[in-house]
């Protein structure tokens, strides 16, 4: 019977976690090691813990209670974890649990002082370290002591931290069970922790140690600053070593306390260089046989280090796989496409079936591998000029790399990255029968898709789009393409260049472009605005609306029957024609729409719903053509202006002549500029809906549970799933834990094959102190309320308002015509937020480093578009 409830260390396996918890399964990995010390010990297994639930019949309510609380009531989760911590503390073990218990410490040595240790189910993951959510107790002296403080432990996984953690994650309460490590008290000279990579920067190749006197709780409960140094290539690079004036120290008859440190050794470091660089190689083998970084916990005895706990880093960024032990350079994808968040397997291998460039794979997220052509000068050149152009921070990050010398290569010339500043001949005419041959062009290529993808099916349907994704790759390839969008962006540069040169005018194109024609991302939303329209006169249509705003997005799923019901009310048919006629042309759209798994609008309406009832309250009828007009009316102005001006310079006529045709060529081809993204993402929803119809006949074979599981496999693995009729349900579930993890990870700009997050500077000193520095890309100064949105289905937004954000990528755009101005984390001056921004006048300052953090929702602030920062109000 006291083997299920007690399991020495070096018994247990590093898959055992189900039994032992993470830190139990850890150290039994730990003590495996050769040439790694473990204090010796027990596991008071997860069977115990599920005994004493039993005992206690009232805790499953309470749980039950519990997963019913708002994740936001913390007075709820308080005050329902304490009654269950206290149900738990205050129950007899039963005698034979305890037996199994006290015959353990007699093994070891009942009169020997213990640390008891909290080891959950859920603890030292992969994917969430569950780091200081319970509790560990040091120094505990006697059987009767050990098992009041195992009752402490098991108590301990509802603390409020750890409650409030485990919801935030999406964990169950009822899924996590709690084990206790029962270690051999060890009394270091000095202890710390070990990261195998640099926590801060992710840099795989430095390790760093946090050392101090005595136990390392002080250093844990921030009672000193610790020792600080770091190590590479078995030296030690940095150190930092601190003034000491306390440890704690172990007390003769059990518990600890603090105590003073002598004068004149609270300078002295810790550890000797030599024994740093000895704990950096016993944390490489650690490491290696995990097989993944990792934080450890270590104690000095003797001159001989023990370790007592090692658990992998969470928060690092993983390295994409090169194959190979070179270095390399990758720029991530999502910044240059306004989406940072996490991809899903399947979106993410399209994507890169479908992208002009090679692309490697981390953490839900895609990077290009620059290093050839930061390697070679000429290609450098170009491309730091046109990454520079559209985002000064990447470009500083790619600077910062290559002014180590050491890192990048150096190689001969390989032809251009990116086509750089003016390096693709953009048309001398500002014909505009390009572009409507551009457009035209598209829209035959996806009527042919949508015609001919709908009689595919099986494994002839994977053939059939692997060559609808070589076609889609040639039309966005073409030279024409290409020239159309670059002559729009190198007018916008020349403009901004010249007339800053010869008026002193900063960011001048941004009113030259105000409504410029034919830009199907402002018309996008200002057609919404002509929805709101249809809407406005009914007020049965508007209350049913504002019913269905407030559906739970459970309920919603991919819910389209409220169109259906609007026919119901006086207006309704006219309002369901225009919301139906609307998504028929942009329901292709989404935010995030690079992922083609992300529901479109045509698949979830109720997106729209609150934009459309902000439209309604705030704008007066025939808003959408009014602002229009207004836009190409200051645009007209402006060019007026500025004509005027040059020609009243020395050789005024020339300059003038030559900005009168840049501004024509600027308001000929800056519109399309967001054409191709809209052919992409059309063609994106014809793939999506033929991926799901093959996803459905999977469910109808009992191949799959549900038709977005398909989600979770790449597209070869998809078409290898119809092809065999089976699909690997363990893989699937492994990709939705791995994918929920990427979220809690911040996508660096540019990130190195150590494994550095690099993420660059602005290195302005024209900026007021306090300020939030930004890049500018829409010119004006706007004060208002800021509206921290993270998700446009919950916006709430009234007229004079000033969105902050993560990112915006096209489908934001009907929410552009409500605000007043624009705060981004991530963007560049030729990206769809900001050539929106600038079409509809905004001022907007994007690239502001965790802008949806510093402005708190509802504070006023002042938005410099034109000099690129951000202002918080008192």
């Amino acid at each position: 019977m006291s083997e299920q409830y007690v399991r020495d260390l070096p018994e247990i396996a590093e898959t055992d976690g189900a039994v032992v918890g993470g830190k139990g399964a850890h150290l039994g990995g730990l003590s495996r090691i050769e040439g790694v010390r473990v204090p010796g010990g027990f596991c008071v297994t997860t069977d115990a813990f599920r005994r004493i639930m039993a005992e206690a019949p009232s805790s499953g309510e309470l749980l039950d209670r519990l997963s019913r609380v708002n994740p936001d009531d913390r007075e709820a989760i308080r005050t329902l974890s304490a009654r269950i911590r206290r149900i738990i503390e205050d129950l007899a073990i039963p005698d034979d649990l305890a037996a199994a218990i006290t015959g353990a410490l007699a093994r070891f040595g009942e009169g020997e002082a213990y640390a008891v240790r909290s080891s959950a189910t859920a603890e030292d993951l992969p994917t969430a370290s569950f780091a200081g959510q319970q509790d560990t107790y040091l120094n505990v002296v006697g059987p009767a002591a050990v098992l009041r403080h195992i009752s402490r432990c098991w108590a301990s996984l509802f603390t409020e931290r750890a409650v409030a953690y485990r919801r935030r994650n999406g964990i169950d309460h009822r899924a996590v069970h709690m084990a206790v490590v029962v270690q051999r008290m060890v009394f270091p000279q000095a202890a710390g922790v070990l990261f195998t990579a640099d926590p801060v920067t992710g840099n795989r190749k430095v390790a760093t140690v946090d050392a101090g006197f005595g136990l390392g709780e002080a250093l844990v409960s921030g009672l000193v600053n610790p020792d600080v140094f770091a190590v590479r290539d078995g030296e030690v690079v940095a150190r930092t070593i601190a003034a000491k004036e306390r440890a704690v120290r172990a007390l003769p008859g059990g518990g600890t306390r603090e105590v003073a440190i002598d004068a004149e050794r609270q300078g002295q470091p810790a550890l000797t260089d030599a024994q740093v660089v000895r704990l950096v190689q016993l944390g490489r083998r650690i490491e290696a046989h995990f097989g993944r970084p990792q934080d450890i916990e270590w104690c000095l005895v003797d001159d001989g280090f023990q370790i007592v706990q090692s658990r992998p880093i969470t928060t690092l960024f993983p390295v994409p796989e090169s194959g190979d032990q070179e270095n390399h350079v990758y720029v991530s994808v999502g910044h240059g496409q306004m989406m940072t968040d996490p991809m899903k397997p399947l979106g993410l291998s399209v994507w890169r079936l479908t992208a002009m460039v090679p692309m490697q794979e981390a953490g839900g997220r895609l990077f290009v591998d620059v290093t050839p052509r930061l390697a070679a000068p000429a290609s450098r050149a170009g491309l730091l000029d046109v990454l520079g152009r559209g985002d000064p921070l990447t470009r500083d990050a790619l600077e910062t790399v290559l002014d180590r010398g050491d890192f990048v290569p150096s190689l001969p010339d390989a032809g251009p990255a990116v086509p750089p500043a003016g390096g693709v001949s953009a048309p001398v005419e500002t014909d505009p029968a390009l572009v409507t041959e551009l457009i035209e062009r598209s829209r035959a290529s996806i009527a042919a898709l949508e015609r001919d993808i709908r009689t595919q099916s099986g494994p002839a349907l994977f053939d059939f789009l692997l060559e609808a994704f070589a076609e889609h790759k040639r039309i966005l390839g073409e030279p024409p393409n290409l020239q159309a969008i670059m002559a729009g962006m190198e007018a916008t540069w020349w403009l901004n260049d010249k007339l800053g040169e010869w008026l002193g005018e900063k960011n001048a194109a941004d009113t030259l472009t105000l409504s410029a024609p034919g830009n199907v991302t402002s018309e996008m939303g200002l057609a919404l605005l002509d929805v709101a329209d249809v809407i406005r006169p009914h007020p049965q249509v508007v209350e049913f609306l504002r019913g269905v705003e407030h559906i739970e997005d459970a309920e919603i799923a991919e819910d389209t029957s409220f169109l259906g019901e609007l026919a119901k009310f006086t207006g309704g048919a006219e309002a369901r024609d225009a919301i139906e006629a609307y998504l028929d042309r942009y329901g292709m759209r989404c935010v995030g729409e690079i992922d083609l798994t992300r529901p479109r609008w045509r698949e979830r309406p109720t997106t729209l719903v609150p934009v459309l009832l902000d439209h309604v309250r705030n704008f007066e009828p025939g808003a959408a053509e009014r602002r229009f007009a207004h836009g190409r009316e200051k645009a007209l102005k402006k060019e007026q202006d500025v004509l005027a001006r040059l020609r009243a310079l020395p050789d005024g006529d020339r300059k003038a002549d030559e900005a009168q045709r840049m501004i024509e060529r600027v308001r000929t081809f800056i519109g399309y500029r967001e054409y191709p993204k809209y052919g992409i993402v059309s063609r994106y929803f014809l793939y999506k809906q033929a991926l799901l119809r093959e996803a459905e006949r999977l469910v109808r074979a009992h191949v799959l549970p549900e038709k977005e599981d398909v989600f979770y496999l790449t597209f070869q693995e998809f078409r290898d799933a119809v092809r065999a009729q089976e699909v690997d349900g363990q893989l699937i579930q492994q990709r939705k834990d791995a994918f929920r993890s990427y979220h809690a990870l911040t996508p660096p700009r540019v990130l190195t094959s150590d494994g550095e997050a690099v993420t660059g500077a602005y290195r302005r000193d024209d900026v007021p102190a306090g300020a939030l520095t930004g890049l500018p890309v829409s010119a004006g100064t706007i004060e208002g309320r800021a509206r921290v949105i993270l998700d446009m289905a919950k916006a709430d937004l009234e007229a004079g308002d000033i969105l902050v954000t993560t990112f915006t990528d096209p489908s934001w755009s009907p929410l552009f015509v409500g605000i007043a101005g624009l705060v981004t984390e991530v963007g560049g001056l030729m990206t769809h937020g900001a050539v929106i921004a600038r079409e509809y006048g905004l001022p907007a300052v994007v690239g502001v480093e965790q802008a949806t953090r510093r402005i708190r929702d509802g504070q006023r602030i002042r938005v410099h578009g034109t000099d690129g920062y951000v202002e918080i109000l008192p």
